[in-house]
C-alpha cells in the first residue's frame, strides 16, 4: 500500500522516516526529496530493489542509478581511490548538486547494472534524504519519474507518474529549480575515472546546478576536459 508523508508536519516526518526505513529494508521503493529533484530509491546492496527501480522507471540496466550517500568518509568506503581533484571537488560542493563518476571498490556486493566497475556518489543537500541515508546507509537513487518524463519537483508530480509502484513518499516541499533547454535541474555529473592517466581529465557527463567554470575554479581549468 502506498502512503504519503508531509515532511512539514513533525509527526507525519518522523512516521515517514520510518515508514522509509521499513520499505527499504523490504527492498521496496521511497520517494524522497533533495536538493535538486525528487529522488527514486532503494537499497544499493540488494539486486533485486535495484531492479525494482530501473523497472518503475522504465529504463534498463544500461542506465544504472547513482548511489546517494550520508557523508564524504562514505566516498573513501565505496570508491577504490578517491583521487586529489575529487577531494577537492567534494570538499567544496558537498553536500550539493555535484555527482562524482569513480571507480568502485571490488570487493562491494552489489549489482546497480551495467556500471563497467564505477560507481556515481552524490551528498544531497537536503535533511530528510540526509536523515535516511544515515539510517539506511547507501542508496541506488534515481529521478523520480519516468524515463524520458520531466524530472519531479514534487511528491505529487513523482505520484502522478509513479504511483503505488512506490511504497512511501516523503513530501519535502517543492525542490530545485525549473528545467529550461539550457539547464538541467538535477546535478552535475562529472567523470573522475580516467585522472590516474598520464593525460587523464574530468569529465562533465551532465551540465547540472553546479556550472563548469565552478568546477574549473576548483580543480583547475587544465583538469577539466
Amino acid at each position: 500500500m502506498t502512503a504519503v508523508y508531509d515532511c512539514s508536519v513533525e509527526s507525519e516526518l518522523l512516521e515517514g522516516l520510518r515508514a522509509a526505513r521499513g520499505a527499504i529494508g523490504r527492498g521496496e521503493l521511497v520517494v524522497l526529496p533533495t536538493d535538486t529533484v525528487y529522488g527514486l530509491a532503494a537499497d544499493a546492496f540488494r539486486a533485486e530493489a535495484v531492479q525494482r527501480l530501473l523497472d518503475a522507471k522504465e529504463r534498463g540496466r544500461d542506465a544504472p542509478p547513482p548511489v546517494l550517500i550520508p557523508g564524504i568518509p562514505t566516498l573513501a568506503a565505496l570508491a577504490e581511490n578517491v583521487p586529489e581533484a575529487v577531494e577537492k571537488l567534494v570538499k567544496e560542493f558537498w553536500p550539493g548538486g555535484l555527482t562524482v563518476v569513480v571507480e568502485a571498490r571490488e570487493s562491494l556486493a552489489w549489482d546497480l547494472g551495467e556500471t563497467r566497475g564505477t560507481v556515481a556518489l552524490r551528498m544531497p543537500d537536503n535533511r530528510h534524504a540526509l536523515h535516511l541515508l544515515a539510517d539506511t546507509g547507501p542508496l541506488a537513487v534515481s529521478s523520480a519519474n519516468i524515463s524520458g518524463m520531466p524530472a519531479a519537483r514534487t511528491a505529487a508530480d513523482a505520484l502522478a507518474m509513479l504511483g503505488d509502484r512506490v511504497s512511501v513518499y516523503l513530501d519535502g516541499g517543492e525542490v530545485g529549480v525549473e528545467a529550461t533547454p539550457t539547464a538541467d535541474p538535477g546535478s552535475t555529473i562529472v567523470d573522475a575515472t580516467s585522472l590516474h592517466l598520464p593525460d587523464g581529465k574530468l569529465r562533465i557527463l551532465r551540465q547540472g546546478v553546479i556550472p563548469a567554470a565552478a568546477i574549473a575554479r576548483v580543480v583547475g581549468a587544465e583538469l577539466v576536459a
